[in-house]
């Protein structure tokens, strides 16, 4: 078998990235992903298909990967990535904002000049169905009308009464408003863009393929494992793949890795491109030593502020758990809008057991799990039992996020093993460097502070974590965010791109790994720092900047 282009990950950049290429009738394009391939959006699971649904993180749910992590050294924890073609897009809280256009611009400093906001602006305006933003001038600088991705914010009339308060206690605490957080002066609070249509996640396998899986150049393999890439000498020719029992070596002119952040830099180290050292303690053979495979990678910490609420938040069949939000810039920092607080729609227990479908049924969650026991109790090992329970505990409790968007902690991965169904050590680093400590302390100090204000009284009755002991010190609430925090799963820079004086870089900016030829990466792996913002929109973008580059 022999494909123009293989793509290994059908996730929010696999999936345009496939779709785009197969465009040109004389591009064979194969793309694979070791998880299931639904064709149609009604035959996906209903927690994949409910955009206010998380039960589909849960470790050991067969859509889910479950990564083990150490996010600081006292907290195991559990990483949800999709196993599934869709990707994490299939999985997330269908929050759709852009990278903001330092970002981009920033990446360009660091030697990448192909990725300036104003290059990557076309690609966020091709990818998207903006439904509210109706005036033309707005819509032809910044907005696309008639790409893949729909995207909608909640009206204030949809919000529940939560989300009403917090928004008017960010607007009387002096925050602005902010209408549009898809624009390039987007800060404060408002409402978020979502690609939750109608209670629907809409994932990029059935934005991308499903309409264009008519296409004889478009083959897309669910349930196929990519071991590693194939070589010959120092040109990748192929992947050796897992599937339906079989093993298999498929061939490619040119194989792009985009299984995202955690499985890119993994199928790199299996086939023998990675720190040199680490590579022959797994007795792998050393094709080309390359130190920062795997290494450096950032992603935004984040922590729940739990109140208990006097009555449930009203919710309606189909609510996104995510409405409104704020951005803001912490005190002292140089980095514009480096702060997110989130509000929920409700409770952690809601999110993970029900959905509501569009017909006002509920969807159990929880279930799914218990008929899959193993897999569970396999996944949650090593993840801090006590903590789980606890979070179960107050899981009818409201939940306020407050994430830190531009971390400086860097973490790395660890090769344990040349089994590709091993997984690999992730270790976060969070809140390793103190200014990062000193933002998320302020983070937590300022949801208190809005949920404090005169419009919550009537909603909520009190705090129950972080407890006031817990706030007592610095010192205490460092200890509490060490134990408690969690991720964003927005991680990044695992294959950073750089010019060649930048000897910490995998990849250069049009996605080529150095020292072969004909392999790429193309996903958030690849960009040198996560975005301040949620990573969904910004995979897309990159899937779709790099279709023009391959193609």
């Amino acid at each position: 078998m022999q494909y123009d282009v293989i793509i290994v990950g059908a996730g929010s950049a696999g999936c345009p990235l496939a779709a785009r290429l197969s465009e040109n009738p004389q591009c064979s394009v194969l793309l694979l992903d070791a998880g299931p391939h639904y064709e149609r959006i009604d035959e996906f699971p209903d927690v994949l298909q409910q955009g206010g649904s998380m039960a589909s993180s849960f470790p050991g749910h067969p859509n889910n990967w479950s990564f083990k992590a150490n996010l600081t050294p006292e907290l195991p924890y559990s990483v949800p990535r999709g196993k599934v073609v869709g990707g994490s897009s299939a999985l997330n809280g269908t929050v759709f904002i852009r990278g903001v256009p330092q970002d981009f611009d920033g990446w360009a400093e660091l030697g990448n000049d192909a990725w300036t906001y104003d290059q990557v602006l076309p690609y966020f305006k091709k990818l998207e169905a903006d439904q509210d933003i109706h005036d033309q001038a707005i819509q032809n600088d910044f907005h696309g009308a008639d790409g893949p991705i729909p995207v909608r914010r909640p009206k204030p009339e949809e919000w529940n009464a939560i989300q009403q308060a917090f928004v008017q206690a960010c607007l009387d605490a002096g925050h602005p408003e902010d209408p549009d957080m898809n624009h390039p002066d987007s800060i404060g609070v408002g409402s978020l863009p979502l690609n939750n249509i109608d209670g629907i996640r809409m994932n990029t396998a059935v934005t991308y393929l499903t309409p264009n899986l008519h296409r004889s150049n478009l083959h897309v393999w669910g349930e196929s494992h990519v071991r590693r890439v194939v070589f010959e000498g120092r040109r990748a020719i192929g992947v050796e793949v897992d599937r339906r029992g079989e093993r298999l070596v498929v061939h490619g002119g040119e194989i792009v890795l985009s299984a995202g952040a955690v499985k890119s830099p993994h199928l790199l180290l299996l086939s023998g491109i990675g720190p040199a050292d680490e590579l022959r303690q797994c007795d792998i053979p050393v094709l080309h030593d390359s130190p920062y495979v795997g290494k450096d990678f950032t992603d935004h910490p984040a922590v729940m502020i739990m109140y208990k609420t006097r009555k449930a938040p009203h919710t309606y069949p189909g609510m996104p758990m995510l409405q409104t939000g704020l951005h803001y810039t912490a005190e002292g920092s140089t980095t514009r809008g480096d702060m997110e607080i989130l509000p929920f729609c409700f409770s952690m227990t809601d999110s993970f057991v029900t959905a509501s479908r569009k017909d006002g049924a509920q969807l159990p969650g929880l279930p799914s799990f218990l008929r899959h026991p193993f897999k569970t109790l396999a996944a949650m090992r090593g993840i801090s039992v006590k903590r789980l329970f606890e979070q179960v505990r107050r899981g009818r409790d409201l939940m306020i996020g407050s994430s830190l968007q531009e971390a400086r902690s860097k973490g790395e991965m660890r090769l344990v093993s040349a089994d590709p169904y091993v997984q690999p050590e992730l270790h976060y680093h969070y809140l390793s460097d103190p200014f990062d400590r000193q933002r998320m302390r302020e983070g937590v100090r300022l949801v208190i502070d809005l949920m404090d204000s005169r419009v919550f009284k009537p909603l909520v009755s009190e705090r129950t974590v972080p407890d006031d002991a817990q706030l007592a010190t610095d010192q205490a609430l460092d200890h509490w965010m060490y134990t408690t925090l969690g991720t964003a799963i927005h991680m990044s820079g695992s294959c950073k791109m750089g010019p060649d004086a930048d000897l910490t870089a995998v990849v250069d900016q049009f996605g080529r790994v150095r020292g072969v030829d004909g392999l790429r990466v193309a996903d958030t792996s690849i960009q040198p720092n996560v975005v301040r913002r949620p990573a969904n929109a910004t995979a897309i973008m990159l899937g779709e900047r790099m279709a023009e580059w391959i193609g």
